[in-house]
């Protein structure tokens, strides 16, 4: 499991040491975190999920605030969650799966996001899947710049998806790079929602790294809130629908500045039904996709802690 240390020293090996300097408690450096929710039909939210389900675990309360108040909500899908191999066995009905299992799922799991896009009335036109290699982001952003990246689940080293954003593009970092700074700047988003590098499990730790790079390169790391979905052993607690359960930081990321985004109990009913759209996930982690509808959803105006102590993340 990487260390806090290990992040910070990735983020700055990329040339992003200050930009995290000032994202990690300098005075002034971002605005009040209660400005994040008083959305205005001025504002552009970009949701960056690494996989088909994340944009709704995270941020489907903050989607449906925003489309209330007239702003457009774009999400950009990093991955299409083609490695959950287990959950092609599942959905396939069969012992043995092979690539082309693993490619017809993810071609459903992007169904099922598109349907979950148009419940929360995200427009066709704003909706973006990169079809990037899942479980591979960190390999393209820290090994594979340049020379192609093969997925060891689908045997592809390039973009394999018709519907994609941009189909055949080779798996390299810098080509992943270049495709989320092409929709960043389509979208001209006032707001970007992203995981949390202290995220568990490593694609969200890339993808949060990844925003942190496009967003810091354009200098408006201030309009960047981070949230978490993979936060340790039995998180979110408790486990099921609870909706009027408080959903609390995990204990890897406590120490964040985390600001409580209240639901309407009509934004809790809409994420819960937004959920079950995902049904090839539900199979498998019901019980963990459900904890996420809580009375609240959580967002931090920092995406590491200041301190970096010398033991392990827990």
């Amino acid at each position: 499991m990487s260390s806090l240390r290990t992040i910070h020293a990735r983020l700055r090996q990329a040339g992003f040491g200050l930009l995290l300097a000032a994202s990690v408690g300098a005075p002034n450096a971002q605005p009040a975190a209660e400005e994040f929710g008083h959305f205005s039909r001025d504002d552009v939210l970009l949701v960056v999920a690494p996989h088909p389900d994340d944009e709704t675990l995270c941020c489907a309360g903050a989607i449906q605030r925003a489309r209330a108040a007239g702003a457009r909500v774009a999400i950009v899908w990093i991955t299409s969650g083609d490695a959950f191999e287990l959950d092609a066995h599942v959905v396939e009905h069969r012992l043995f799966t092979g690539t082309q299992d693993l490619l017809e799922l993810a071609r459903l799991r992007m169904a099922e996001a598109s349907r979950v896009a148009e419940l929360l009335d995200v427009a066709p036109g704003e909706r973006f899947f990169l079809g990037y290699p899942d479980g591979g982001i960190a390999h393209l952003l820290h090994d594979n710049h340049d020379l192609p990246y093969r997925s060891a689940h689908t045997g592809v080293s390039a973009v394999p998806y018709g519907e994609a954003f941009l189909p055949g593009a080779a798996y390299t970092g810098g080509n992943l790079e270049r495709d989320l700074r092409a929709v960043i700047d389509r979208v001209q988003p006032t707001w970007v929602l992203a995981p949390t590098p202290l995220d568990e499990h490593e694609d969200h730790r890339a993808t949060g790294e990844l925003v942190i790079r496009a967003m810091g390169a354009l200098g408006r790391l201030d309009r960047v809130r981070y949230w978490i979905v993979h936060g340790g052993f039995e998180w979110p607690w408790p486990r099921g629908l609870h909706m009027d359960a408080a959903l609390v930081a995990p204990r890897r990321a406590r120490a964040l500045p985390w600001h409580d985004f209240a639901l309407l109990p009509q934004e809790r009913a809409e994420k819960a039904s937004a959920v079950r759209v995902y049904k090839t996930q539900m199979r498998l982690t019901s019980s963990f996709m459900l904890s996420f509808v809580k009375r609240n959803e959580i967002y931090s105006s920092a995406p590491l802690m200041s301190a970096l102590p010398e033991q392990e993340t827990p």
